[in-house]
C-alpha cells in the first residue's frame, strides 16, 4: 500500500491495466450485481431533489421502482444503495442506448446540463473500491468477472487503472491529488521489481 494525502493506494492501481469495452461488456455493471450502487446521503438527497429532470433519462420500469422504493434504498447489508427493478435486476436508473448498452440516466442527464449530480461516484470510481478507515481512505482494485474485456482492452492500450480513472479520482479529492499519484506512479516505475511487473502487464 501507498499513503497519500489522506489515502491508502493498492498497488495494484499502478500495476494492473484497464479501460472499459462498453461495446463488449454493454454496460454490465448496471445490470448485474445482488444490490444496487453504493450512494452517499449527499449524493442521494441530490438526487432526490433532481429527480424531476432525472426521469426522462430512465425506463419506465424504472421510474416504477422508484415511485415504490424511492431514489435510495438500505441493503441487506445496511448500507446505503440506489434501487433496484425488482430483486436481482438492473439499477432503477440505468437503460440502454440504441446499441444496447446500459447507461446511467443520472450520468446522461448530467451531460445533458440538467442537473448538477454526476453518477454515484461508487460507479464512477469503479473498479476502484474505497474502503472507508479511521484515519484514511483505503483504496483497492477490485475485479469482477464481467470485466474481463476491460481488463484485455487495458492491457492492450497499456493504461493504468489510475490513469484511466483520472476524472472521477480527481472528482474525488482534486487535481493536486491526482498530480502528485502521477510523479508516485512515475517514482514507483523506477523500482525495479515495480518496473518488472509494470512491463509484463504492459505486453
Amino acid at each position: 500500500m501507498i499513503e497519500h494525502r489522506g489515502t491508502l493506494i493498492s498497488e495494484d492501481l499502478f500495476e494492473k491495466r484497464f479501460v472499459c469495452d462498453l461495446n463488449a461488456c454493454k454496460g454490465a455493471c448496471c445490470e448485474q450485481g445482488d444490490s444496487g450502487a453504493p450512494i452517499t446521503p449527499e449524493e442521494a438527497a441530490e438526487v432526490k431533489k433532481y429527480y424531476e429532470e432525472i426521469k426522462p433519462y430512465m425506463t419506465v420500469r424504472g421510474r416504477k421502482a422508484v415511485d415504490k422504493q424511492g431514489t435510495s434504498v438500505v441493503d441487506m447489508d445496511g448500507e446505503l444503495v440506489t434501487p433496484l427493478v425488482d430483486e436481482y435486476q438492473e439499477c432503477a436508473f440505468a437503460k440502454k442506448d440504441k446499441l444496447g448498452i446500459w447507461k446511467c440516466g443520472i450520468e446522461n442527464a448530467y451531460r445533458d446540463g440538467k442537473v448538477p449530480v454526476n453518477k454515484p461516484l461508487s460507479c464512477h470510481l469503479y473498479p476502484i473500491r474505497v474502503e472507508k478507515l479511521k484515519y484514511h481512505d483505503g483504496l483497492n482494485y477490485n475485479m469482477w468477472d464481467i470485466c474481463k474485456p476491460a481488463c484485455s482492452c487495458g492491457a492492450k492500450l497499456d493504461v493504468p487503472v489510475f490513469r484511466f480513472l483520472k476524472g472521477p479520482l480527481t472528482r474525488a479529492y482534486g487535481a493536486d491529488w491526482y498530480d502528485e499519484l502521477e510523479v508516485i506512479y512515475q517514482e514507483w516505475l523506477k523500482e525495479p521489481v515495480a518496473a518488472g511487473r509494470a512491463s509484463r502487464k504492459g505486453r
